[in-house]
């Protein structure tokens, strides 16, 4: 009895390795079963290879997790009935068993194409056309250069806008041969000029001046100050060393009038926000491609016009509208992107478009150093965008957006030419079954339902206080490096190079430590980075460290708001994902335009500007804390989902590491722009 057995547990565990064996006798009784081993599997036996007695031990637990047995009907030249006649199967069958199991371990490396009347959905191509395949990788390429030109405008603003040190024009002085620096023979700075009341390194006051009779030597003999100051009266000194000409200059946005300096750059960051809401609904209904080229069209137009601007709310509306394009030429040509990516390549390829806009900044601060004339400047920036109108010819649209409008001869040209640049080949049954994505039968819901949820709204508040913060530090830093002391130029360069690292390493690290460590650790050590900078001595000596831990603190921010897309679009249940991010989107614009306004305060106190990044840095890294990590976890679909979300107990998240719903769920990541 027990060889019988034994004879039947080696059959099983050569079955389960692919080979195959001849089928036992069974021999029943009345009250008692006998289990006989046949010939042909005793020869089976000895001439296979033999189990160590670990192998035996797993594959032994295996049958016990999984008792479903596979049946297999053999044809046989002899064979016996179920009352004792022995079955053997014949050497035919047997090389059709060991043809039908090659047949099948091939299969699992070849794509599956679709047989006729069968759907097949877009992302099944991938497997067949290549995740990033040469074809996919052109069209990135050509759509990831204008990223350099979207970077160009929304950092110009530092050389465009810059500051142009000045103090009145005295009455005993010409225009055409005053300097800043020196004052005529015999006048003294503080008997001329009260003392600036923001900045007491400054000599003397940018936008007033004592009341004097310059007329009368016994007042500069007494050495008393007049206690009565005047405005400059519209007459100026300039300090041309640094800058040739600035907007702020040109339209007057000094002194009184520096609100309305403020409030340029406040206005083009509106026309993102803007932007971002209109030309994302208007890609959705009329197509990528025609809004990429129109948002290009209206960048270089309005470019070009803020360059010949000859007054200011010209200037501002201009440039207002080439914010709003930013958007439709980087989102857009973004998602077109992504839309032709395969799951296994969007990580890297949502942060290596980041690239291009650390690029970008690079590029400006070039174009700045030899353009020292702020409205060459403008246009110089804007006119590279008469090259991207070049792809009209050959820039494809979304097959998704095709085939989701119903428009499959348009999208079955653009496979063909996938097809033969990847060389590969598709089959006209893959043409004519390909879908869209069905849509989820899920409603949407409005973003303000989550608030009627204690745990999703107060989470839903942190998110929307991490983009403010993410968005408003980035864009605060990048603004600030004419207010760091030293080279203007040099630490603008810095200050885009440092991006390199940050978006390294991301792509290192979101796969391994998850999204809130990332997150959380990124905004405490910039935070950190950046407090200290109120620590260093304001000394010229010590102006390199300021720099260095703002350099810092700009890595540290640039990776934390590369994490936080992520992150949003994994927290909110399915039902509001898009009312979620766009909601926090327009919270990281708010972010752009308060930190826009603090950077005045510069003049106060140089570290000021960074001491209250820092805080804000600091305190949204303690809060994220508070989010629950979506790194390996099933998403959730409704607003209860989101509600209970992160409080299933630590069994039901191992359980699902084993089963492998980390790699399923992470699979088709990907990290969006922090522009």
């Amino acid at each position: 009895m027990l060889d019988g057995w034994s004879a039947i547990r080696e059959e099983e565990e050569l079955k389960n390795d692919g080979h195959i064996v001849d089928k036992t006798v069974k021999m029943h009784e009345a009250d008692d079963t006998k289990i006989v081993p046949s010939p042909a599997a005793a020869n089976s036996r000895s001439s296979s290879r033999r189990k160590t007695a670990e192998e035996m031990k797993k594959e032994s637990l295996v049958r016990d997790l999984n008792p479903i047995q596979n049946i297999i009907c053999l044809d046989s030249e002899e064979s016996e009935n179920p009352d004792g006649e022995e079955v053997v199967e014949s050497s035919k069958s047997q090389g059709n068993k060991r043809r039908k199991h090659k047949e099948k371990k091939k299969d699992k490396l070849t794509p599956t194409y679709p047989t006729p009347g069968n759907e097949m959905k877009f992302d099944a191509l991938f497997p067949i056309i290549g995740d990033f395949g040469p074809y996919q990788k052109r069209v990135y390429l050509l759509l990831c250069l204008p990223a350099i030109c979207c970077a160009m405008h929304k950092l110009a603003w530092v050389f465009l806008g810059a500051k142009i040190d000045h103090r009145c024009l005295l009455p005993v002085e010409f225009e055409n041969n005053a300097t800043y620096d020196h004052l005529p023979l015999g006048i003294w700075p503080n008997m001329t000029f009260p003392p600036d009341p923001k900045n007491s390194k400054v000599p003397w006051d940018s936008c007033s001046r004592l009341e004097v009779n310059f007329s009368d030597p016994s007042y500069f003999q007494e050495g008393i100050p007049s206690n009565k100051a005047i405005s400059c009266d519209g007459k100026f000194v300039y300090d041309f060393s640094k800058y040739q000409s600035s907007a702020r200059l040109d339209y007057d946005l000094k002194c009184k009038r520096t609100f309305l300096y403020t409030n340029a750059q406040n206005l083009f960051m509106v026309g993102i926000m803007l932007g971002s809401i209109v030309f994302g609904d208007l890609s959705d209904r009329f197509g990528r491609r025609p809004v990429f080229f129109f948002s290009l069209v209206l960048q270089v137009v309005f470019g070009i016009l803020a360059g010949l601007a000859p007054e200011y709310w010209t200037f501002v509306i201009a440039r207002m509208i080439v914010g709003s394009s930013t958007s439709g030429i980087f989102l857009v040509g973004y998602v077109i992107a992504m839309e032709m990516v395969g799951p296994s390549r969007r990580t890297f390829v949502g942060v290596a478009c980041q690239l291009f806009f650390t690029a970008g900044y690079i590029v400006t601060a070039l174009f700045a150093y030899f353009i020292r004339d702020w409205k060459i400047l403008q246009i110089a920036l804007s006119l590279p965008g008469l090259v991207f109108l070049s792809y009209y010819w050959f820039l494809p649209e979304s097959v998704r957006w095709l085939l989701a409008r119903g428009r499959r001869d348009e999208a079955k040209a653009i496979l063909k030419n996938v097809a033969l640049e990847n060389k590969v080949v598709l089959t006209e049954d893959v043409y004519e079954n390909l879908s869209a994505e069905e849509p989820s039968e899920k409603k949407s819901t409005s973003i303000l339902a989550i608030f009627r949820y204690r745990r999703l709204g107060l989470r839903a508040i942190n998110i929307f206080f991490n983009w403010f913060v993410n968005s408003g530090v980035y864009y605060g830093l990048s603004l600030n490096t004419s207010n760091l002391g030293g080279n203007d130029y040099l630490n603008f360069t810095i200050a885009g190079l440092v991006e390199v690292p940050a978006y390294t390493f991301l792509l290192i690290s979101l796969q391994r430590f998850g999204r809130k460590i990332v997150l959380c650790g990124c905004m405490l050590a910039g935070g950190a980075f950046m407090m200290a900078c109120a620590i260093v001595p304001d000394e010229p000596d010590w102006n390199w460290v300021v720099i260095t831990f703002a350099m810092i603190g700009k890595m540290c921010i640039t990776a934390s708001y590369g994490v936080i897309y992520i992150f949003t679009a994994e927290s909110f249940p399915t039902v509001v994902r898009n009312g979620g991010v766009g909601a926090s989107s327009m919270f990281a614009r708010v972010g752009g335009i308060v930190a826009n306004s603090l950077l005045i305060l510069g003049e106060i106190w140089k570290p000021l500007p960074l001491l209250i990044f820092g805080s804000a840095s600091l305190l949204a890294g303690l809060l994220a804390l508070c989010i629950p990590e979506t790194f390996g976890k099933q998403l959730p679909e409704t607003l209860e989902d989101g509600e209970n979300f992160g409080l299933r107990d630590a069994k039901d998240a191992d359980l699902d590491d084993l089963t492998g719903g980390r790699e399923e769920h992470n699979k088709d990541d990907k990290v969006p722009s922090t522009s």
